[in-house]
């Protein structure tokens, strides 16, 4: 038998895409693992409420005022200083918290990604102009920015999506920038260039999908640090209100009464603690998935 028949015998060896194999390294990350399913579970626990016929009380109820957890009578979390279910306000203010925080990643994800991939493809003196501009933006004090469009429009829940949202694209603006001035001289783009696609096209069908690995890694970590912030605009008043609440919200009121009902406080903060842990977790799992040089 020749070389030739031995050869086409051998059975064809396939090979893995990039996501794929990134599928198959995220998948046998034990910790990036865990967050993910803890993360869901707090989610679907979170926005199932509403159907397990999980409502939140409007009115005071005197006769459970500041009661620690109860399994007995259903209070796992306990009561706040109204008498209202701890646990069931935890899995509501989860919802607003979790939207807030998705809702201002995906628009810091769209305005940052675009800004910053025209910017780096275009370069010369509309890259220092662009640059520039988030250059002013960055100088301006967060919390000023916040009161501002409080003063503004009020204080309402979208709000809170265009304060968080308009300074976090600012950080995704200039990974996807770096990104594509690493990658604008490739073949593929003078191919793109000398088949006559526009600049647009190539922006939107060749630099992004290529820069799409950090700015998915940095969408992970950029959900946290946006709960964090809207926690932390609740804590001090000027995030979400009333009827609305938040994680940020009852840790503020859970301080308030933290000498004679410390769980007020203590639950909220670490339902929040292990949500950011989780996404953190995926955060990192899919840094090491995605990153080639890691191989």
């Amino acid at each position: 038998m020749t070389d030739l028949a031995l050869l086409a015998k051998q059975p064809e060896i396939k090979g893995r895409s990039l996501w794929v194999d990134a599928y198959w390294r995220f998948t046998h990350n034990r910790a990036a693992v865990v967050g993910f399913l803890v993360l869901a579970f707090i989610t679907i626990a979170c926005f199932s409420a509403p159907y397990l016929g999980l409502r939140e009380q409007d009115d005071i109820n005197w006769e459970m005022i500041s009661v620690g957890p109860d399994f007995a009578q259903g209070y796992f979390f306990g009561t706040d200083q109204n008498g209202r279910d701890l646990f069931v306000r935890t899995l509501y203010g989860g919802q607003v918290s979790l939207i807030v925080g998705f809702v201002a990643t995906m628009v810091s994800l769209v305005i940052g990604t675009l800004w910053g991939a025209t910017a780096g493809f275009i370069g010369g003196r509309t890259d220092n102009v662009m640059m520039r501009i988030v250059d002013i933006l960055y100088s301006i004090p967060f919390i000023f920015f916040v009161i501002l469009l409080t003063v503004v429009f009020q204080k309402s829940m979208v709000l809170i999506y265009l304060a968080i949202g308009a300074v976090s694209w600012l950080d995704m603006a200039r990974i996807v920038r770096g990104q594509t001035i690493s990658i604008r001289r490739k073949e593929f783009i003078e191919a793109a260039h000398a088949s006559g696609v526009s600049n647009w096209r190539i922006i939107t069908r060749h630099i992004i999908p290529n820069c799409l690995g950090p700015v998915v890694v940095y969408m992970t970590l950029t959900v946290p640090a946006v709960i964090l912030t809207e926690s932390f605009l609740s804590f001090l008043g000027m995030g979400v209100q009333e009827p609305y609440s938040s994680w940020g919200m009852l840790i503020s009121e859970g301080v308030d009464a933290m000498e004679i009902a410390p769980w007020a406080v203590v639950f909220p903060s670490a339902v929040m603690v292990v949500t950011l842990l989780a996404l953190n977790f995926i955060g990192d799992g899919l840094r090491d998935a995605l990153d080639p040089k890691d191989r």
